[in-house]
Formats: C-alpha cells, sequence, structure tokens
C-alpha cells in the first residue's frame, strides 16, 4: 500500500509539473516554465563575452573570475561599459544549458587581421572554458551538447560572426571549422566580397557566386550557416542553396519591429520547407519599434545640430544632452519580446523558433532581462500566453538540437563530396 501510494504522489507531481491539472489545481505559469526549463535547459544562440573579454581585458584571463562579473562596470570608459552580463552564478539562475559563445572581431580589420584576431578569440574561448571545467563543456557537436546537458554542465560552442574574417578563402573556413567553429554569420555591420549585410550597401544582390559556394561548403563540413546580420537577399539566395537547416543566431520578426535586422516574413514562411530556426534577440532596438523610431531621431537630432554648430561643437552635444532628457529613451518590455516569438512561431511553426539574446554584445537590455539570469521570466510569460511544457521546451533547447543533428546528418552524408578549392590571392 505504501509503494502504491508512493506512486500516486510521485504521478500528482509530474502531472502538476508538466501544466497538467491535479487535485491541487493546475499548474502556474512559474512551475510550466520551471518544469520546462528542467526537462530542456535554455541553449542559446549568441553571447559576446569573448569580445568583452578583448575589450576590457586584453584576452588576460588572469585574475578574472568568471564566477561572478556583476562588479565589472567601467564608469571611467568612453563611453562608460556597464557591468558584463554574463558569469557562471548568473547563466546557472538563467537555467542554461548550452550556450554559443561568438568570436566576434571588428570588420574595420584587414584579411589577415581579422583571421588572427579570430583565432585570438577562438583561444580565449577554449581557455575561457578549460578554466571552469565544472561548469563548462567545450563541444563541437550534437552529442557533446547532450553530454554535457546529463553531467549538469554548460555546454559551449563557438560561432563565429562575419564572414569577412576568412580573407574569401574556403581553406581558411575549415580550418575555423577545424579548431572548433560551428557556426559563422555570413556578415556582420558590411557588406563582403560575397555577400550583402543588412546594414550596408548592397554590391551583389545577395549572394554571388563565392557566396553561393561558401553557404555550399559550410554545410557540406558541418558548419551552420548563419543568417543574422544579412540583407534580405542574401537570406533568400542562402536559402536556395542550403540543403541543411540554416539558423538566425540572434534576430527577432521584422513584422514587430522593422529594423533590417529583423527577419520578414517572406523568410520566416520559407523556415518550415528549410527545417532552420530563428533565435530571439533582446537587444532592445531589435525588440521595440519603439526603441529603433527614437535611435533614428536621436540621429536625425544630432545631424541637425552638428549642422546649425559646426564650429561649437561642445553647443551641439549640450543641446543633443538637453533634447535626451526631454526625450528618454523608451525601454524594451519583456511583452515585445514575447510578441516575437509568437510572431515566428505564427508564421514559421513552433518548431523554428529558439533564442539568442546577445549578451555582452549591448549596452543596455529589455526589461525582466537584464543578464543571462533572465531567461525564466521570459518562459514564465510565455506559459501565461499559453505555450505548453512541450513548447517551451522546443524553444529552450530541442529545436536547435534538431537542427544541429540535422546539419551533421547532412555533412556526413555528402562526406565524399569534393572540397571547394580556390587558389592563394597573394
Amino acid at each position: 500500500m505504501r509503494l502504491v501510494r508512493s506512486r500516486i504522489g510521485c504521478s500528482l507531481v509530474a502531472a502538476l509539473l508538466a501544466g497538467v491539472g491535479s487535485a491541487a489545481g493546475a499548474a502556474t505559469p512559474e512551475q510550466v516554465a520551471e518544469a520546462a526549463l528542467r526537462a530542456a535547459p535554455v541553449w542559446d544562440g549568441h553571447n559576446d563575452t569573448p569580445g568583452a573579454l578583448r575589450e576590457r581585458r586584453g584576452n588576460i584571463l588572469a585574475g578574472f573570475d568568471f564566477q561572478d562579473t556583476a562588479q565589472t562596470a567601467i564608469p571611467a570608459a568612453t563611453p562608460a561599459a556597464p557591468a558584463m552580463h554574463t558569469d557562471l552564478a548568473r547563466l546557472r539562475k538563467g537555467r542554461v544549458g548550452a550556450q554559443f559563445w561568438s568570436v566576434f572581431v571588428s570588420s574595420k580589420l584587414t584579411d589577415q587581421q581579422a583571421i588572427q584576431a579570430v583565432m585570438e578569440q577562438i583561444d580565449v574561448t577554449r581557455r575561457l572554458i578549460a578554466a571552469n571545467p565544472r561548469d563548462l563543456a567545450f563541444a563541437e557537436s550534437s552529442a557533446d551538447v547532450a553530454a554535457a546537458m546529463k553531467a549538469g554542465r554548460i555546454a559551449s560552442l563557438i560561432g563565429m560572426e562575419g564572414g569577412y574574417a576568412v580573407a574569401d578563402s574556403p581553406a581558411v573556413l575549415r580550418q575555423f571549422h577545424a579548431l572548433g567553429v560551428r557556426y559563422m554569420t555570413l556578415t556582420h555591420s558590411r557588406t563582403t566580397n560575397w555577400a550583402d549585410s543588412a546594414t550596408d550597401a548592397p554590391r551583389h544582390d545577395g549572394l554571388n557566386a563565392l557566396g553561393s559556394a561558401m553557404v555550399r561548403e559550410m554545410q557540406r563540413i558541418g558548419m551552420l550557416v548563419d543568417l543574422s546580420h544579412v540583407s534580405t537577399a542574401t537570406m533568400m539566395d542562402a536559402l536556395d542553396v542550403a540543403g541543411a537547416p540554416v539558423i538566425f543566431s540572434h534576430s527577432g520578426a521584422q513584422a514587430i519591429d522593422g529594423h533590417p535586422r529583423n527577419v520578414p516574413d517572406a523568410v520566416l514562411a520559407r523556415m518550415r520547407a528549410n527545417g532552420g530556426i530563428v533565435m530571439a534577440v533582446t537587444l532592445p532596438a531589435y525588440v521595440s519599434e519603439r526603441v529603433r523610431t527614437w535611435t533614428a531621431a536621436k540621429a536625425a537630432e544630432k545631424a541637425r545640430l552638428s549642422s546649425l554648430y559646426p564650429d561649437t561643437p561642445e553647443r551641439a552635444d549640450r543641446d543633443l544632452a538637453g533634447w535626451e532628457k526631454a526625450n528618454p529613451v523608451p525601454q524594451a518590455t519583456l511583452g515585445e519580446l514575447a510578441d516575437h516569438i509568437d510572431h515566428i512561431v505564427k508564421v514559421a511553426g513552433i518548431d523554428h523558433v529558439g533564442l539568442g539574446a546577445d549578451f555582452d554584445g549591448m549596452d543596455t537590455t529589455t526589461q525582466q532581462m537584464p543578464d543571462v539570469s533572465g531567461y525564466p521570466a521570459l518562459f514564465t510569460e510565455l506559459a501565461r500566453r499559453g505555450y505548453r511544457q512541450p513548447d517551451l521546451e522546443k524553444i529552450a533547447s530541442r529545436n536547435m538540437m534538431r537542427v544541429l543533428r540535422a546539419a551533421e546528418a547532412y555533412a556526413a552524408a555528402h562526406s565524399k563530396d569534393p572540397a571547394f578549392e580556390t587558389k592563394p590571392t597573394f
């Protein structure tokens, strides 16, 4: 009898955690979110901690405490640097189970400088992971991610932001993959020699022949094609070429916020056929149309004042500060972030949405998402909107796991295809 009662009690608890009604009543949104994140921890698509280490510490890890970075603000910097958004304690609080660490370098560098800088960023990322073995585990495959999660460690993968850093060379691309890079964002803020950026003048109407070949080569070797930061034409061309799922590592829905960095409905509609994933970003200008509009108004006011007072820039700065005081920047809300997820689900489907916050790659954040600890608040909001536990598990990490496994399967099937070759340029 005791065994039967024990089993009944366990069943009731399990039902409650799964969001199913029980004798005690329906589970709360907080309980549904908690159950989902226990079953499927967050797999975030984009975190700029490696870039923060480069900018703040010159990649020197000696004396760096990744357990707690809450006191890392640099108010004397120009502009003032806020405290880092990421540390091990807050990753645990945020229920993060896997993370793509971004090895971003500036697009202003020469080709050779960019190659060296990316290698330095891969190095500091791998050293950071190795320095924290109880919490982090380097991952190069879906199997590695599953094993790390099972062991209670945060699977740590590398994503590369900005295709300019391969210097138009498929050989360099392959060597970055050999070093552990598992996705590459085709562009960043500027158009490359083979792909148009969302925030630069187009030169190719999407991808040119070299760009199409690069996408094919990435998928042949098992490197995910990341379409965040690229133009709509580039998105469409990449989807035309792709034989495996693509990702948007940190983007929103353009129907909710019209920023060109976000994904238009015509592209979202193609995610079902491609099998890819759009990982919702939290950077305020990409989340909130109100913030995007304010940012444009500030830029216009700055240009106006600079034109009025070219000989007295201090007056222009003073008047701009007065304008900002009279027109305070709005804050992106958790509800607006959830609206992006709602829209991606509506157009692309529940199997094609995830999370890619962009923490430590922005100065301000969305309300209730101050840092990597904020994911439970978002999942509670989604549960409040009616998302069931299985849906939340997909958003948290199951969709991304499916995408990576599909990319790996595609690469395995094409492992004997010839490599894309080009002659050296110097």
